[in-house]
């Protein structure tokens, strides 16, 4: 590769969709931490040391993909306006499937850590982010009746959001299968140049 590419390469600006994969991936890779701290807390013993940190951690990732959402649904919807500028879509059966899956993945990015928020200020307890002693302010009122029925909207709605994740998986399935050949083989790579 010459100077000039490299200098092209590194002036290349990124486009909206580039964006969008990107904010995609972060996503993806905090829920993914979000359903594993939850499913492990769960279970977690009231006496453990760690707990109060750990709900913590677990409830400011869900401030924080929140934050994303909104960052995401905007460049959305510049790529939306950016792809339909000069035609509309062709409304067929298959186009109205994909925009109401859609739809319903956008609606649990943000129904379900709101309803962690929700869980979490019915049982009086604050949002701290990470340990900081910032305190989020309050969405909700104190009201341990509405707490438990906070508990159940948020599991339910959090396993319910993981099953339809797994359905977008298998939907997708060519493409998630390509992307881990390119991990593999970047992992591989990676693993070859440190042995010599």
């Amino acid at each position: 590769m010459t100077i000039a590419q490299i200098k092209q390469k590194k002036g290349k600006k990124k486009t909206d969709s580039q964006h969008l994969w990107f904010l995609h991936w972060l996503m993806a890779a905090v829920f993914l931490i979000l359903f594993a701290t939850g499913f492990y807390m769960a279970d977690l013993p009231r006496d453990v040391a760690f707990r109060g940190h750990f709900y913590d951690f677990h409830k400011t990732l869900g401030v924080v993909v929140m934050s994303i959402l909104l960052g995401r649904i905007f460049v959305l919807l510049r790529v939306i306006q950016h792809k339909y500028r000069r035609r509309f879509p062709k409304f067929t059966m298959e186009w109205f499937r994909t925009f109401a899956f859609h739809t319903g993945l956008y609606s649990f990015m943000l129904i379900v850590p709101l309803s962690g928020y929700f869980f979490s200020n019915s049982y009086d307890k604050d949002v701290v982010i990470f340990g900081t002693g910032i305190i989020l302010p309050r969405l909700f009122p104190a009201n341990e009746a509405m707490g438990a029925l906070g508990r159940s909207l948020h599991f339910w709605l959090s396993y319910t959001f993981l099953a339809t994740v797994i359905v977008h998986m298998i939907d997708q399935k060519k493409y998630v299968r390509s992307q881990w050949r390119r991990f593999s083989k970047a992992v591989m790579r990676t693993r070859s140049s440190k042995a010599v």
